[in-house]
């Protein structure tokens, strides 16, 4: 635990030592030039394996098209952790994955994933996670048939059926309803996007969550959002929504930070809120936009505390390997 913590924050303080000056000196990299030699031929020979992999289960079951069309698969490694007030760091090391089989048919995909939406728990617990907080293990292991809708959302409604099963004993089927919509307020700078989706899982029964995005850019650097969510379980039988707002600002090409004020609250017939919270996430491409790093402090105000504030720390190095990937920090 204390090697994982220390290696986050050593990994932070040289970013904080060198600034920007040295960002413009070594454009793509925090790392020393022997680490980059031994880090990059690495990741590009496990890239090259999940893509190849995937492509070729792919071409398996669908047609050799499989070795030209784009692929979604990716693998990410991760560590970190969460600190809250009163208690011990809990830190934890997992993998993602993700195989993208898109020539079984015509906008009809075979996915193979192990974090599936509805295992994502709460809505605090959803909109406080770092991008590595998500589910491991077998049991949240999907493997499905998808049905892509070829309607651009921003004209009309894009709609995503699902089914498969989830990998645990006994066997758990699911099926899902996913439809999203994007809209341009007035030609004007607001973007207003909905996602909304409908799952069976057959252990955990029905769940429904909708989710409101409105937001727009400040200028080239900074974007405002306004964030609305409501999410119903049929395991847990309770309504939550969530009202959040973030600014985000990109302080260069791989850093940026994130400030959210967020209320959460449940149950219809007697609301309450369950949180209150400030955070601000800083994140930063410490590696040629495939290892970041993540570290978010935030005070809280839990309702089981009487809504006394309570701190919190999350920490998360990982790492992406794919062949194609999108650097972008936010």
């Amino acid at each position: 635990m204390r090697k994982t913590l220390m290696t986050i924050l050593l990994i932070s303080a040289c970013y904080t030592a060198h600034g920007e000056d040295d960002t413009a000196a070594q454009p793509d990299s925090d790392l020393p030039t022997w680490a980059d030699e031994q880090l990059t031929p690495f990741h590009e020979d496990v890239s090259n394996w999940v893509e190849t992999t995937s492509r070729r289960i792919d071409s398996f079951f669908g047609t050799t098209d499989a070795f030209t069309v784009d692929t979604d698969s990716y693998l990410r490694i991760s560590t970190g952790g969460e600190w809250r007030q009163g208690q011990e760091f809990d830190d934890d090391w997992g993998a993602r994955f993700r195989l993208d089989l898109p020539t079984s048919e015509k906008r009809l995909r075979l996915i193979i994933e192990s974090e599936p939406e509805e295992t994502r728990g709460t809505l605090g617990e959803q909109d406080t996670e770092l991008p590595s907080d998500r589910p491991d293990g077998l049991e949240s292991l999907r493997i499905g048939l998808n049905r892509l809708g070829d309607r651009d959302k921003t004209k009309r409604w894009k709609t995503e059926v699902g089914a498969g099963i989830r990998v645990r004993l006994p066997l758990d089927p699911y099926a899902r309803v996913a439809t999203q919509r994007l809209w341009t307020l007035n030609d004007g700078p607001w973007r207003l996007e909905s996602d909304n989706r409908l799952s069976w899982f057959n252990h955990e029964g029905y769940s429904a969550r909708t989710r409101w995005d409105l937001g727009r850019s400040l200028d080239e650097n900074r974007h405002l959002r306004f964030i609305t969510n409501v999410q119903w379980r049929e395991e847990v039988d309770n309504l939550e929504y969530s009202e959040t707002v973030e600014l985000n600002r990109r302080l260069n090409k791989r850093s940026a930070l994130r400030h959210t004020l967020a209320v959460i609250g449940a149950s219809g017939s007697h609301p309450r809120m369950e949180d209150a919270y400030l955070q601000t996430r800083y994140r930063r491409d410490v590696h040629k936009g495939i290892l970041f790093l993540d570290v978010a402090p935030s005070v809280h105000f839990p309702h089981e505390y009487d809504h006394d504030p309570r701190w919190q720390m999350n920490l998360s190095l990982e790492m992406y390997f794919r062949r194609h990937f999108d650097r972008a920090v936010f």
